[in-house]
Order: structure tokens, then sequence, then C-alpha cells
């Protein structure tokens, strides 16, 4: 299979570049790594250009979903689009399981993987951490198979780019920025091409880095928009749309009340505030933020 890397960046200069030296120890090399940056300076390229490996810088507008149908737009020959965080760290034998996986599965179309510990919900994982975790990994057991998933986990995602062609299925750019459920969007309008499948084979760490992401009002807002509007478009269902929106809005209130150093509750909780005013005044819309 020719199995392309696709990575979208914005303000991880130093991260991406760790994160593709990591890549070099890849039993199963990609045949090439397509990075699409919000802007220049988001890539080292004297520091990655002596890696053994074909990366391509990719233009693309700014924004999670842009940059990534900016990487999809040069990887209409691959078989397989593996779409990694700048901050994601997949254990070495992550590409060659992923090949193994949809070389014996033809029906499965998206396929995620098992996050051994997710940096997101703290102060973030160091490199030396991560590789720490990996290098501990037992991997998985035979007995652990895929399962059925509604959708990949944004940070390590792979798809069969066959079934992307025919759909002709891109990223929602009117999920600006950082996007938030855009992943989510993406794998649901490709479930009429196959199965969505989390394989405990797919192992890696998440950093959770904390730069380059969006504000805590912006992301408050999209908190509430971003699931109201993949409601109306009909990728989700009420129930999922209430759900989440729900969680949050709840974490956002009790996190205000005893603020915490690493997450802008309170921005984020103003955020909810001024979408819930915005949907009651029917002008509720995702790219509102970027007027925030």
């Amino acid at each position: 299979m020719n199995i392309v890397v696709g990575i979208a960046t914005a303000g991880r200069r130093e991260v991406l570049s760790e994160t593709l030296q990591h890549l070099t120890r890849q039993t199963r090399l990609p045949d090439a790594v397509l990075i699409c940056p919000s802007a220049a300076e988001d890539v080292d390229e004297a520091s990655i250009g002596a890696l053994p490996l074909e990366i391509r810088i990719v233009a693309g507008n700014k924004g999670s979903s842009a940059q990534r149908n900016a990487i999809l737009d040069q990887a209409k020959t691959a078989d397989l689009i593996v779409f990694f965080d700048d901050d994601f760290l997949p254990r070495s034998d992550f590409l060659a399981e992923a090949a193994g996986l949809f070389e014996r599965e033809a029906d499965v179309v998206v396929a995620t993987g098992l996050v051994l510990a997710d940096g997101i919900h703290g102060p973030g994982i160091s490199v030396a951490d991560a590789r720490a975790i990996l290098d501990a990994d037992p991997g998985a057991r035979p007995d652990n198979v895929a399962q059925p998933a509604f959708n990949a986990y944004g940070c390590n995602m792979v798809f069969r780019v066959s079934a992307i062609a025919a759909e002709r299925t891109r990223f929602d750019e009117r999920l600006p920025l950082y996007g938030w459920q855009e992943d989510v969007d993406f794998c649901r309008r490709l479930a009429s091409r196959g199965r969505i499948v989390k394989s405990p084979a797919l192992r890696g760490v998440h950093l959770g880095n904390k730069r380059g992401r969006t504000s805590g009002l912006r992301f408050g807002y999209s908190q509430v928009a971003n699931p109201l509007y993949l409601r109306n478009k009909g990728t989700v269902g009420l129930k999922w749309a209430l759900h989440l929106m729900g969680g949050n809005i709840a974490a956002n209130i009790l996190g205000s009340l005893k603020p915490q150093g690493l997450v802008d509750r309170r921005g984020r909780l103003k955020g909810n505030l001024i979408a819930l005013g915005d949907f009651v005044r029917g002008r509720l819309d995702p790219m509102r933020v970027l007027d925030l």
C-alpha cells in the first residue's frame, strides 16, 4: 500500500520537529509526509531536511479543516492517508499495523487507534515521557480485535483514499480555525462506504501540547455552535449534539466556580453563553468565532 502521513500544524515548530523525528522510528516508513502549516514559520525546514523521510510542504488556508483539505488534494494517488496531530507520537509499528488492517479488512474505510496516554486532559506530556510510555507498552494482545466506532479520534485517523474519492469528501471549512468536531463530520460522511473501527493494534501517545490552541472564548462558542451545525447538516443526531453540548457547558460552569490554570473555563462559558444567545436570535453560525 502507498501510505501518506498528513499533518496540519499551527504554532508548534519545535513539537512538529520532534514528531517528525519520531516518525523515523516506524518499522514501515510512510511513502510521503505532507505538512500543511498555518504559517511558514511553523516548520523548521532545516531540521527536517536531514530526516530519512520524503517530506513535502503543502500550502493551504489557515484552519485545521482547510489545511487537511490541502493535504488531501496532494494525496490522491495514496491508498491510505494517515492524519496525525503534530503532537501525536505513534508506536513504531503503527503504519505497519494500519496497512495490515486495511489489507485484511476490505470493508474498513476509517480506523483510529488506542491512545495510551492523552495529555489533552492535563498539563500535557513531554516527548521524553511519551517515548517512555511507548517503550514500556507491551502492544495489543492477539485477542484484541478492532471494534466498531462512531468516528476516528482526530489526533490519529486512517482513511482509505478510494472511499474519500468516491464520496468526494472534504473537511468542512465552515468549522474554522481549530475546527472541533470536523473529524466526526468527515468520518460520518464516509460511514456509508464501509466500517469505521477502533483498533487496539494502532497505538500512540497524544502529547496534548497547549501551544497553538484557540482561545477559551472562541472554543466555548464552538462547543455550542458546531454540534448544532452538524445536527442541522444531518451528520449527527440531536441526542448526540445535546449530550456533547450539555456535558461541556456543565464542565465549564463547574470549572468557572473553581478556575483551573490550564483550562480557561470562564472564557469557554462566556463563549457558550454568546452562542446560546445567537441561537435564540437565529444567528448561530460556526464562522462567528472569527469575529470573537
